[in-house]
């Protein structure tokens, strides 16, 4: 099996999302967090940027062990010393350099030309090493540079003793195969990539950092960089947990490949960072959400109620989550109804199920969700029903095949 190393950015280019700053001590405490769901390495900041971020940055390398701990510097002196200052109390340092290489980056912002950009990388990189054996490079914005010139950079910078390479797709740019292509260019093009780890650092501007990130483990690269809910710049990073959770379930497309990450442990991580932003994630969201393990239609209800596996590819406990929730509302099927009854003490045959069901779908075509309340009172309507005529329906037992449930979609 080959390793891919998890490199969680949340502390750094998660933080940079407008309205996702932590203070130091939230900070820690997720550091610590991010150590029991096992990652392999922690970028906890950008030291360079504020005595705080320094600071904090500081105490997690010298409190969270057992992971590498780094930080973001610029290509320039002043920021590879304060990265080093800051995490070299650590028991695995790290420091993490970068510069652009795309023509865009280098002409419009950074004025530079390809000669220099290539000069800078290499001298902050062997500054780097002066201090630290494990020298992260990064060349920004890499998805849209000339690949001859990107590979060239790459060259030097690995024969200048950087041990790790990270491909940024910096603006969220590039297409799944057209990503591989590169990575897989790497090992074509740089003669010395088996001298390093390729990494990855994926944007979601067009909705495939996940994908891309997946398609370039395929191609050859060894780490993923991202963040926890996929928070981070504009559309935000990778999501750590869909990486992980599609190596994971999808080991027969994946399986050469495997993580350290404890996954029961994506949930509790999930829900701190939500908690300490206050920014929680969209309902949908893929493994994290609200709705991913909630079923409302009729047909998902009975299947899910029948064997789990009919709607859903994973368990919720394979990522720490609880139990999987039935949502009751207007397109809810009978087999529900019955079994959300029978946890309120319902019985079985102890009242009319179609006259139950028809009240219940008027309630639900005026709310978004009926919930137990609601359920009672439809059940003293119900039972005020049934002493009126004097009668109680048989309802079938609960599990058994309802042919309404199969046609509510």
């Amino acid at each position: 099996m080959d390793k891919v190393l998890i490199f969680d950015t949340t502390l750094r280019d998660g933080e940079q999302s407008p309205g996702f700053s932590l203070t130091s001590d939230q900070k820690i405490e997720f550091a610590h967090q991010l150590a029991r769901l096992n990652v392999d390495v922690i970028e906890a900041g950008f030291p360079a940027a504020s005595p705080d971020d320094f600071a904090a940055v500081q105490r997690i390398a010298r409190e969270v062990k057992g992971r590498i701990i780094t930080g973001l510097a610029r290509a320039v002196p002043e920021d590879v010393d304060i990265l080093w200052d800051a995490v070299k109390v650590a028991e695995n340092p790290r420091i993490h350099t970068f510069i652009s290489t795309s023509d865009i980056h280098l002409e419009k912002q950074f004025r530079l030309t390809r000669e220099q950009a290539k000069e800078q990388a290499i001298a902050m990189v062997a500054r780097a090493k002066g201090y630290c054996s494990d020298v992260e490079f990064s060349p920004m914005d890499a998805t849209r540079s000339d690949w001859d010139y990107l590979y060239e950079v790459i060259e030097a910078v690995i024969q200048a003793g950087a041990t790790t390479i990270n491909i940024a797709d910096t603006v969220g740019y590039v297409m799944p195969d057209e990503f591989g292509e590169l990575i897989s260019g790497v090992w074509g093009r740089v003669t010395s990539a088996d001298k390093a780890t390729i990494s990855v650092h994926c944007h979601d501007d067009l909705g495939l950092a996940t994908a891309n990130s997946l398609a370039a483990i395929k191609a050859g690269a060894r780490q993923v960089e991202g963040c926890v809910n996929g928070i981070g710049e504009r559309a935000g990073n990778a999501s750590l947990e869909e990486v992980v959770m599609a190596l994971n379930v999808r080991r027969d497309f994946f399986s050469r490949y495997e993580t350290g990450v404890n996954a029961r442990e994506i949930w509790p991580t999930s829900e701190m960072l939500a908690s300490f932003t206050g920014q929680g994630v969209q309902p949908n969201k893929a493994i994290v959400g609200r709705n991913a393990f909630a079923h409302e239609s009729g047909i998902h209800q009975d299947g899910v109620l029948k064997d789990k596996i009919t709607y859903e590819i994973m368990k919720p406990d394979d990522v720490g989550r609880p139990e999987t929730r039935l949502i009751m509302g207007k397109h809810s099927g009978r087999h529900a109804l019955r079994v959300e009854l029978a946890k309120l003490g319902f019985a079985v045959g102890s009242y009319d199920l179609l006259d139950a069901f028809r009240r219940f779908k008027d309630v639900a075509d005026t709310k978004k969700e009926v919930f137990e309340e609601d359920l009672r009172a439809i059940m003293q309507d119900v039972a005020g029903a049934s002493i009126g005529n004097g009668q109680a329906r048989e309802a079938a037992p609960v599990g058994a095949p309802d042919q309404r449930d199969r046609l509510t979609p």
